[in-house]
């Protein structure tokens, strides 16, 4: 019969290599981290137009667009459709969730001085560049910036 060893010692090289990759590894997390913060918090680019909305989930499971600043509904969007907006809305609310905040409040839809269609929350400071998922994509945000407007241009 074999004799069976379980005093295996580790070589302390191999102990202080593994500590070093996992506190350069914590280091590198935590560098990202705060580099991405300090992104967050930068200002945005000036706005050629914008407008601030509010998204009002219906019993139905339409979601109505308000104005914020007229508080007029501008725009519906029906049960079941333009899943571009519910799941850009789905993770704007799970951000606001994720920070114990409500889900009041308004959002900023802006074309920026670039051209670029981004969509702000003031609450979370998180901004979401709608124009990075395409034309069509895009354009069912782009289209609430007019909505409900008299002689509205772009």
């Amino acid at each position: 019969m074999s004799e069976h060893h379980h005093n295996q010692a580790v070589p302390r090289g191999v102990l202080m290599g593994a500590a070093v990759i996992i506190l350069l590894s914590l280091g590198l997390a935590a560098g990202a981290r705060h580099a991405h913060l300090t992104a967050a918090v930068q200002p945005s680019p000036p706005a050629l137009e914008s407008r601030d909305i509010r998204f009002a989930d219906r019993p139905d499971g339409a979601i109505a667009i308000i104005d914020s600043a007229t508080g007029r509904e501008i725009s519906l969007v029906p049960p079941r459709s333009n899943g571009f907006i519910r799941g850009v809305l789905r993770g704007m609310f799970r951000t606001r969730k994720l920070e114990s905040l409500g889900h009041d409040g308004w959002f900023r839809l802006a074309r920026e001085s670039d051209g670029r269609l981004s969509l702000l929350d003031p609450q979370t400071n998180r901004r979401i560049d709608l124009d990075s998922f395409g034309p069509t994509n895009s354009a069912a945000f782009a289209q609430l910036l007019v909505a409900g407007r008299q002689g509205a241009q772009r």
